[in-house]
């Protein structure tokens, strides 16, 4: 008998519904792997819940395994883990993570699939893409020993290069949010606080600038932190939405340095001897670190994602870290029919 999964779909902009599918025939090379969480990551899948993907950047924008297109019907997310309960003898019962977006029940290409080390506990697990996105990004800035670094922007993604950088010798580190609740966070991974509108004892005083808010505001804010010749890492995505900042001022004459950050490539000093398997693998091992669980601040029953969703793209419900999915039985009666 064929086995029946349950997905969410993204039917329409601002429109997403639990759907059934059959899943076909295991070939060898897949794994059946039963859900055990999922992870949201709010600022993308937001966008791709709105239906704010430019359309000339879909391909680009693709997860690995997506079902669907922009703006939809589409099947979308990247944050899995799960058991496995069909595959290699060596494999069954054991955890795996992988891109794939939210379904109980999922055939996966073994390869796709990354083991989940024994120290890291499920829920934590779900961070991976985004330890991923967080390593690429330091590995962009060329982040060293003793530098003075600032991450403006306190979301789960600069709270995770937050905690990564802290564990870099002699590091000033300091975590700019426009929100004054965030300082404790920011204290617990092991960096320093600044509110976005007090921060200037740091103008022009860093070498390294890394950029996650995804505004043209706290853009802005980045590039008056900058020091001489410094270099400002842009790691926030915005869809199609034009962002307006100021390149007056000290931009010039300070020489400054702005590049783009994007996980769906290695970061070019790192290519020649890392691919996505080995970097995915590392992300993995970094999340041995209970820490990390403050950003895990809110989980979703699976049947309830389509409603959690549609709050999370409109703005309400905002924590700093990371929305977990749980997967409970859902009543298949319940559950539309694939798109």
């Amino acid at each position: 008998m064929p086995l029946t999964a349950q997905a969410f779909w993204v039917l329409s902009p601002g429109r997403g519904a639990i759907c059934r599918q059959e899943l076909p025939p295991r070939n060898p090379d897949q794994l059946l792997v039963r859900t055990l969480y999922s992870g949201i990551s709010r600022g993308t899948e937001s966008l791709v819940f709105r239906g704010g993907v430019p359309l000339d950047l879909a391909d680009s924008m693709a997860c690995p395994m997506q079902e669907g297109g922009f703006p939809g019907p589409v099947k979308y997310g990247y944050a899995l883990v799960g058991q496995v309960e069909a595959g290699p003898e060596a494999l069954i019962g054991r955890r795996v993570f992988a891109l794939h977006p939210h379904q109980d029940l999922c055939l996966i290409d073994e390869a796709a699939c990354r083991l989940i080390p024994d120290a890291v506990p499920d829920r934590r697990a779900v961070l991976a893409a985004n330890m991923e996105t967080a390593l690429n990004i330091l590995w962009d800035g060329g982040a060293g020993p003793g530098q003075r670094i600032a991450i403006v922007g306190a979301g789960l993604v600069g709270c995770l290069v937050a905690r990564l950088a802290a564990r870099l010798p002699g590091v000033e580190l300091t975590l700019v949010d426009i929100d004054p609740a965030r300082a404790d966070l920011a204290r617990h991974l092991g960096a320093g606080f600044a509110l976005a509108a007090e921060c200037g004892a740091l103008a022009r005083s860093c070498d390294l600038v890394i950029h996650c808010s995804a505004s043209g505001e706290g853009l802005s804010t980045a590039i008056a932190l900058a020091g001489t010749e410094a270099t400002l890492v842009e790691a926030s995505w915005y869809g199609d939405r034009p962002v307006a900042i100021a390149l007056g001022g000290h931009f010039h004459p300070s020489r400054l340095r702005i590049i783009s950050s994007q996980v769906g490539m290695v970061a070019n000093n790192q290519r020649p001897r890392w691919n996505f398997a080995r970097r995915l693998d590392k992300a993995l091992q970094l999340l041995d670190d209970p820490a990390l669980d403050r950003l895990l601040e809110t989980e979703i029953p699976f049947a309830e994602l389509p409603a959690a969703m549609a709050a999370l793209a409109d703005g309400r419900g905002m924590p700093a870290g990371c929305p977990v999915v749980h997967y409970p039985p859902v009543d298949l009666q319940e559950a539309a029919c694939i798109p």
